[in-house]
């Protein structure tokens, strides 16, 4: 049976139809991709499901007992509350287990009887309860999810009220994983992560979350290494791919290849009609072509067959730039710091070398706030630099895409926009309207959107109004810092087209000049690029020559390496210990025996006073219990010895658990995840040998 099911639903904005009717259903485990064009409707869908909107007509059914979680574009939090309280507010009903269980452990204290039996029984239940919510491990969970999640410890103290919008995000985000719900609802959860969180998330959201994932996002990445199922919004309707993005980009191909032929060949066949229409409209068959006539424009009305969208490739031909010199940008010993607002500086990079060649595609890659926007306005002269030298090479005219587009005059309209910065950019021949508006065609603005102005626009489709000015701009070097923040699949993969260099695309066009790009777009990084700066976050770096995902495949095996080198060291000195313990052990029975062999059958020493050899009691070393004196208690006295017994169990399963997990390489990569696993280990075994000796007391 579906976790969750959508029937028939329809909802308008106005005269506008988003969604016509549309169904949908997600069975448990279940991991489904959203995509289509910006404003076709996928948050829309979301928010109709999550009851965030009312929706005109249909119905939606969440499967009784589950819990569906919705990952708003707009969190709301507790400004007052710290990162951390926040976080930990996801295990708000394992907070009142813990409570309640706690006023039990206090009742026992003084019950008897059939009371006792009562509570014991309660205690199970909750702890039972408490074990499905999580146990006593949330704490490790909350910090490896906010680890994941790019937070540091020195973040975890500070006020909700005092993080940015993109740090709220990330919270947000952090909660709902930590809740489990049964359904997860996620609306671009990749916007605020670095490369770096956005990988986190996959292995999450694949290897460890168990419940069911509906999940818009314009990352394909993501996409591909998540989802089972793509579903794409496209005119108010939902089609559905079976696997990843990549199979869907390849289903869809040849889908709309033979939607075009058809609709190609209707056309042809509407073209044939009205040619024999005008032949005989006024001679012999005038009659019969009268009747055709009727025929055709009722079949024009009712059964006329639309192009299918983005079936033209990128061929537009670019202004070509003209040459720099053989080194374009370059930096040697670079360092730029600035002080926080605790009073500690911060060291972004320091003794920093780059060198960046004519043609090369350079990408910057690296935490949030590592400093890679602050690099390259310093390469281009707008900020200093503490210290070291940078150099711009001859006849370089560098375009920059920045995050924001505070210049543009929102009064025109996008063809408009586009004609006006190519001429005042190029300083020559203007465009004219036609050439605009074939550029704007080019980045997927329809003849009707070519006219709004650029006011009226979401943030995606200014972006791609600026982008495609910067393009035809005639830059011989392009810096683009995060070009595809607002915009939607389609829009990044003509981005990348756009981009291709000329020997790669077998053509003439394409961009032939320089490239500099920082984003977390993996797949717009392994596209474009071929060098690539890494920032680790701590003020170092490494240049690597090659792609995004040949560097990855490089770090994985080099992080296999450490940790199989960490394991090999705890290994060594679990082993270590296991000696240290036997050795101990052995001794102490050495020293048990020689103790037994001086001491008679009756337990009294062979020597001492008469009155101990007459049978008076001896007191035994170190103020031990007497022999025949009442058993001291352990702190499971109290348990019968089928909750000893379940309680074993339930250790030795976690043990193994563990076990599993610490077997993981990756684990041995991030130090607080592994020592926390090793505590809990630790704290595990210790319990279980204290139950085992009570089992054996008892039995």
């Amino acid at each position: 049976m579906p976790l969750l099911t959508v029937t028939n639903l329809r909802h308008n904005y106005g005269d506008e139809t988003i969604l016509d009717g549309v169904s949908l259903s997600i069975e448990a485990g279940e991991r489904v991709g959203i995509v289509g064009r910006n404003g076709a409707g996928k948050s829309t869908l979301l928010r109709c499901v999550t009851g965030e909107i009312r929706h005109d007509s249909g119905t939606i059914a969440l499967q009784r007992g589950c819990r569906a979680g919705y990952l708003q574009q707009d969190p709301r939090l507790d400004p007052d509350e710290t990162l951390r309280e926040s976080a930990e507010g996801a295990f708000k009903q394992l907070h009142d287990v813990h409570k309640e269980l706690d006023k039990v452990y206090e009742a026992m204290g003084t019950a008897e009887g059939a009371a006792l039996e009562k509570l014991m029984k309660k205690q199970v239940a909750l702890e039972q309860q408490m074990e499905s919510l999580g146990g006593y491990s949330i704490g490790h969970r909350i910090d490896a999810t906010l680890h994941g999640l790019g937070f540091t410890d020195d973040q975890f103290p500070v006020k909700v009220r005092g993080l940015s919008g993109g740090q709220k995000g990330r919270l947000a985000l952090a909660r709902l994983l930590l809740e489990g719900p049964d359904v997860l609802l996620l609306d671009e959860p990749t916007n605020h992560l670095d490369i770096d969180g956005r990988m986190w998330l996959e292995g999450f959201l694949r290897d460890e979350y168990r419940g069911a994932v509906l999940m818009i996002s314009h990352d394909r990445y993501l996409l591909d290494a998540v989802v089972h199922r793509i579903v794409e919004v496209e005119d108010g309707r939902l089609i559905e791919y079976p696997g990843n993005y990549a199979a869907f980009r390849e289903i869809r191909a040849q889908r709309r290849l033979t939607q075009l032929r058809a609709y190609e060949k209707q056309q042809d066949r509407f073209r044939k009609e009205e040619e024999y229409i005008r032949r005989f409209k006024a001679g012999q068959r005038a009659r019969q072509a009268k009747g055709r006539e009727s025929r055709l424009d009722r079949e024009k009305e009712q059964r006329t067959l639309d192009r299918p969208m983005e079936m033209d490739s990128f061929r537009l031909s670019l202004p070509k730039a003209e040459r720099t010199g053989e080194v374009v940008l370059s930096g040697r010993g670079l360092k730029k710091a600035y002080t926080n607002p605790d009073g500690q500086t911060r060291v972004l990079f320091d003794g920093l070398d780059i060198s960046v060649s004519r043609g090369e595609r350079w990408a910057i890659i690296g935490p949030n706030g590592a400093g890679k926007t602050t690099l390259v306005r310093c390469l281009l002269g707008e900020i200093p630099i503490d210290a070291g030298t940078t150099r711009v090479g001859t006849n370089v005219k560098p375009g920059y895409y920045r995050q924001t587009q505070e210049h543009m005059d929102l009064d025109q309209p996008v063809w408009r926009f586009l004609q006006n910065s190519i001429l005042k950019e190029t300083q020559g021949k203007p465009w004219s309207e036609q050439q605009a508006r074939d550029l704007a065609g080019a980045f997927l603005f329809s003849g009707r959107d070519q006219e709004k102005e650029l006011r009226v626009l979401s943030g995606g489709e200014r972006s791609r109004a600026a982008l495609a000015a910067l393009l035809a701009s005639a830059k011989n070097v392009l810096v683009l810092d995060e070009p595809t923040n607002h915009l939607d699949i389609p829009a990044a993969e003509r981005l990348e087209e756009a981009l291709a260099s000329p020997e790669e695309d077998g053509d003439e066009v394409g961009f032939d000049g320089t490239l500099i790009l920082i984003s977390h777009d993996r797949a717009l990084i392994d596209a474009t690029c071929d060098h690539l700066l890494i920032f680790d976050g701590n003020g170092r770096s490494e240049v690597f020559v090659g792609t995004f995902t040949e560097w990855h495949e490089r770090k994985v095996e080099r992080d296999r390496a450490v940790a199989k080198e960490a394991q090999e060291r705890e290994r060594h000195r679990e082993e270590q210990d296991r000696k240290k313990r036997e050795n101990e052990r052995k001794e102490a029975e050495r020293r048990a025996e020689k103790t037994a062999a001086r001491v008679p059958a009756s337990g009294v020493p062979a020597s001492g006073t008469g009155a101990q050899r007459q049978g008076a009691p001896a007191a035994t070393g170190g103020g031990g219990a007497r022999s025949g004196s009442p058993r001291a208690k352990s702190k499971f006295s109290w348990m019968s010895l089928q909750q000893i017994e379940e309680k074993m169990g339930e250790l030795q399963s976690r043990i193994d658990d563990l076990d599993m997990q610490l077997a993981d390489p990756s684990v041995w990569t991030d130090v607080a995840r592994s020592t926390a696993l090793n505590d809990e280990r630790a704290t595990a075994r210790t319990e279980l040998e204290g139950l085992e000796e009570e089992w054996l007391r008892k039995s």
